[in-house]
């Protein structure tokens, strides 16, 4: 049994972190699904960025859609949409095999509106009535700003894949927006089952204290910040307030540990995929972490519910002077700052594109 099968059945959803054109014209992800037990994928605007700018899978749908008179945003989303649908269906069994809970892809509303409240909930709706695909989760932020746009779009029954967020309080944060939407949904009397993930950063703290601590601490911090907010996602599922919800027809918004692909060239290549196994999670890794995994990777149990050494590895890096509340406020305003300038490159891209073969042809 090949370890990503060893994964699934441990009940961690394993999601591909990557979409191109290429992928679904290959059949690459088609053959992910059926021999990698890949349930379901990810897609940001520096996925996007790259995979438009680094290939010509895209060339012929924008010379077509350059004649039209829609922004290079617009136009961007019309490609991505195309992508995503494409891949929804895909997982549309797996979907509803699950009865709803697995088989999703994500798509990011701008980045650019990270801070601007009303305008995510507007560009939410917008985008996945567009999609019309049950199985898509719309991405935004959990900034302080993004997180009543979380609230009120799953009032609305718009499936949310809460990004961006780093810590265990950053996690609570979105769990209390997913929480508060479905309780207002219950009072309305609607349907109190709307799917939402909260997606939590896991590589990018071991990356910023590189250098910073003893080597007795490397590459330990991103693994016991996914386990201290393991214990906080598990505690919340067992709390009053949640089996009320439970009982009313709501699912879980599920933990979805993100950025697993290892960055420090010293650590094994699947570090994080063996250390953050976890049932009824998702596990979203780049397609050379997944090859590694399947490859070489071993599974050898669940992380501890109760956090297991972390609090410990915590205070230890505390002491070694790394303010832990900080760095997550830090890393947080840089990712959505990091995805600001793909998603300007990206549309620099597609403008570009569209300009050249606007005259090429």
């Amino acid at each position: 049994m090949k370890p990503t099968e060893q994964l699934h059945k441990l009940g961690q959803s394993i999601w591909l972190d990557n979409i191109t054109r290429g992928l679904l014209t290959s059949g690459t992800l088609k053959r992910y699904i059926d021999e990698l037990s890949v349930t379901g994928l990810t897609s940001n605007p520096t996925i996007f960025d790259q995979a438009i700018k680094k290939s010509s899978f895209y060339d012929e749908a924008i010379r077509a859609k350059a004649k039209g008179g829609q922004s290079d945003e617009e136009l961007f989303f019309e490609l991505a949409i195309e992508d995503l649908t494409q891949a929804a269906d895909l997982f549309l069994a797996e979907h509803q095999r699950t009865n709803g809970v697995d088989g999703f892809v994500s798509l990011e509303v701008s980045p650019t509106l990270a801070y601007d409240t009303a305008n995510t909930i507007k560009a939410a709706r917008d985008l996945h009535a567009r999609a019309k695909r049950p199985n898509l989760f719309i991405k935004i932020p959990g900034t302080p700003e993004g997180l009543p746009a979380i609230e009120e779009s799953i009032f609305q029954g718009v499936p949310i894949n809460v990004t961006l967020l780093f810590s265990r309080e950053h996690y609570l944060a979105a769990a209390e927006a997913y929480m508060r939407g479905i309780e207002r949904r219950v009072a309305a009397g609607k349907e109190a089952h709307v799917e939402s993930v909260a997606s939590v950063f896991i590589s990018r703290w071991d990356k910023a204290v590189m250098g910073k601590t003893p080597e007795s601490l490397r590459a330990k911090l991103g693994i016991a910040i996914a386990q201290r907010t393991y214990k906080a996602y598990r505690d919340l599922l067992a709390s009053p307030r949640w089996k009320k919800l439970a009982a009313a027809g709501a699912r879980p918004q599920r933990l979805l540990l993100a950025s697993t692909g290892t960055k420090d060239p010293q650590a094994p290549d699947t570090l994080y995929i063996g250390a953050l196994a976890a049932p009824e999670t998702v596990d979203t890794m780049p397609e050379e972490t997944l090859h590694a995994f399947a490859d070489h990777g071993v599974v050898s149990g669940a992380m501890p519910v109760d956090g297991g050494t972390c609090e410990q590895t915590l205070a230890e890096f505390t002491k070694a002077g790394i303010d832990i509340d900080a760095l997550a406020a830090t890393l947080q305003k840089e990712g959505a700052e990091a995805f600001v300038k793909s998603w300007n490159d990206l549309i620099t891209c597609i403008a570009g594109k569209r300009d050249a073969l606007r005259k090429a042809s």
